[in-house]
């Protein structure tokens, strides 16, 4: 059984990453890419779809044991776990190498203290835990084939296959260090070059200690920021500068139920706020990166813009379920592909002008195509702004006027307006000005609930959203407006979850609710750090600091979170490590450390 999704440490090379477990267990990866199939599916079924663990041998029919500790090595994403057994102590190092050639997994076991009986269990499954390769020696190296993947296992200590399963059973002592590696490669090729590990790790920690040097944030919460912007870089795909959402498919938003989703995929909002969130923290050379992305996934087809594609572009991304998977905790379905692709969310174009917006504001090198998107983008919405849509959380229910969605549209607008009005674009300028005045005088008459002094979810609805927090955030309007502060306060009385955390929106239970699906879900993080930001902002920054530590606290051991967190059952629950949770805990810390509202 997989462990809780709080158990996992995230490893990568930025073109994919892993997840490994307290016990040393590798339960998910996926190779070559973020979005290819899995030949670690343990996380979502059983051992029987893939997994790697490396840790001290134990009793046949007892639970593997934990580590005693782990941490990353330094500001890197080289994971060290150490165990303290009966006979001594072992550390086990993993790390995945940016890449220049194969991609590879590198665990390096050191003997720390006393002799310590030790064993590798390599159960390699391709195609999401369904088909078992042919694993075979050549030329004394472990290969694992099937169709057109191969993995390359290399080790200098003996190994043997039992039950479909690949062992090594060693001991090591104080100053033993023994390396475990596989590397894929398409089969039809040469084998992959032999493996250097001790190179790659001194490779790997000078690589991340340069990148982290880049931070241009020195505030009271640097180490959380810094651990949020690694695993920022570590969920960007470095071929094409494409931020996937997660490295996960279908952990669930509610243990046991049908809220799972593929998160392997580029969101434009996600990746919009994650490259506001790089700018701000000194980090130029990933924003240009990922405009660069954004034309051409968008190229030709602006008036079609998807709200997501894949990591190199891609606009089919179409959802299957994988039948024999039993789900993670028996969360079913496990879905691939993301069926939301296609949806209309016009929230989007604001996401994405905001961020054209903001790498303009803060001196990247004008891209002229750049803002010839801008203004298409902005032609579109004239004529479809007034269309009701999916909205920012892709309900699978009717179209709405969503409130957020308008708001929005204003965004969009409103930083085109400001790229003309600096001289770097020509359009309709008076035209558009309208343009903008019409759109928040239809939020404020339609989407603004007078008598409980707040905005709701959608036009005519009584339903709140936490969306809504960001409508000072985006200056729709400002942040001491008396609507602005009944909607802070309704949403604090009607969204929070016991502990103070805060919901998306309502949800019904085994009923279908506002977003077409049956269930709940936990409270959403990324919200959570919203009413912090917003707090702050209406001068109660005290509260907002209360509220972002207590967010602070409930990441795991190595500052990972995940997309929401369960108050009933006290743990995280949805993809993982989640972008959308790590770039608003960035930017709250920054607005935090601006206004002075820390401790300490």
């Amino acid at each position: 059984m997989a462990g809780r999704i709080e158990d996992y440490a995230l490893i990568g090379d930025m073109q994919t990453a892993a997840l490994v477990c307290r016990d040393g267990t590798v339960d998910w990866l996926c190779l070559p890419r973020f979005d290819s199939h899995a030949i670690f599916a343990g996380l979502l079924g059983t051992g029987e779809h893939g997994f790697w663990r490396m840790g001290p041998a134990y009793a046949p029919g007892a639970e593997p044991p934990t580590a005693a500790r782990r941490t990353y090595r330094g500001d890197s994403l080289i994971l060290e776990s150490e165990w303290d057994t009966g006979r001594g102590t072992v550390r086990v190092t993993d790390f995945m190498p940016p890449r220049d050639g194969a991609p590879q997994l590198i665990r390096i076991v050191e003997g720390v203290s006393g002799r310590v009986p030790m064993r590798s269990e390599l159960r390699m499954r391709f195609s999401y835990g369904r088909v078992v390769p042919w694993v075979h020696k050549h030329e004394g190296r472990t290969v694992a084939v099937a169709g057109p993947d191969s993995v390359w296992f290399d080790t200098d200590v003996e190994t043997y296959g039992k039950a479909l399963t690949t062992y090594a059973d060693f001991t090591v002592a104080p100053g033993d260090r023994i390396a475990f590696t596989i590397s894929w490669e398409p089969s039809h090729k040469e084998p992959p070059p032999l493996p250097e590990p001790e190179q790659s790790l001194e490779a790997t920690e000078d690589f991340w200690r340069d990148w982290v040097e880049h931070c241009t944030y020195h505030g009271p919460y640097r180490e959380a920021v810094v651990r949020s912007l690694i695993t920022l870089k570590a969920l960007t795909y470095a071929p094409t500068g494409g931020i996937v959402a997660a490295p996960t498919t279908s952990l669930p938003e509610e243990i046991g139920g049908v809220r799972n989703w593929d998160y392997r995929y580029t969101w434009l909002r996600d990746a919009a706020i994650t490259l506001s969130s790089l700018l701000r923290t000194g980090y130029r050379e990933e924003a240009r990166a990922w405009r660069e992305w954004l034309l051409r996934a968008v190229a030709g087809d602006p008036e079609n813009l998807q709200i997501m594609y894949g990591i190199a572009g891609e606009r089919e991304l179409g959802e299957a379920e994988l039948d024999w998977l039993p789900g993670y905790e028996n969360s079913t379905p496990v879905r691939v592909g993301n069926g939301a692709a296609h949806q209309l969310q016009l929230d989007v174009y604001g996401e994405v002008t905001e961020a054209l917006h903001l790498a303009h504001m803060t001196g990247l090198a004008r891209n002229d195509y750049a803002s010839v998107l801008q203004l298409k983008l902005i032609r579109y919405l004239e004529d479809h702004w007034q269309e009701p849509d999916e909205g920012i959380w892709e309900v699978r229910g009717p179209r709405r006027h969503f409130v957020h969605s308008k708001v929005m549209a204003w965004v969009a607008v409103d930083r085109t307006i400001k790229l003309i009005e600096s001289g770097d674009a020509d359009g309709p300028l008076e035209r558009w000005k309208q343009l903008r005045d019409d759109i928040h005088r239809d939020v404020c008459e339609k989407g603004y609930d007078k008598e409980r002094n707040t905005f709701t979810q959608s036009y005519g609805s009584q339903e709140l959203d936490a969306s809504l927090l960001l409508i000072p955030q985006m200056g729709f309007l400002p942040p001491d407006d008396k609507r602005v502060i009944g909607t802070i306060e309704a949403i604090q009385r009607e969204l929070s979850t016991s502990d103070g955390f805060i919901l998306r929106y309502p949800t019904d239970g085994k009923d279908e609710g506002v977003d077409g699906l049956p269930g709940d879900e936990g409270a959403f993080l990324a919200c959570s750090f919203w009413m912090a930001d917003d707090l702050a902002m209406i001068g109660r920054v005290d509260e907002a600091r209360r509220l972002f530590e207590k967010l602070l606290s409930l990441r795991n051991d190595l500052g990972l979170l995940a997309e929401e967190w369960d108050p009933r059952l006290q743990r995280q629950v949805g993809n993982f490590p989640q972008a959308f949770s790590h770039v608003p805990l960035i930017d709250t810390a920054l607005r935090l450390t601006a206004s002075g509202a820390y401790g300490g």
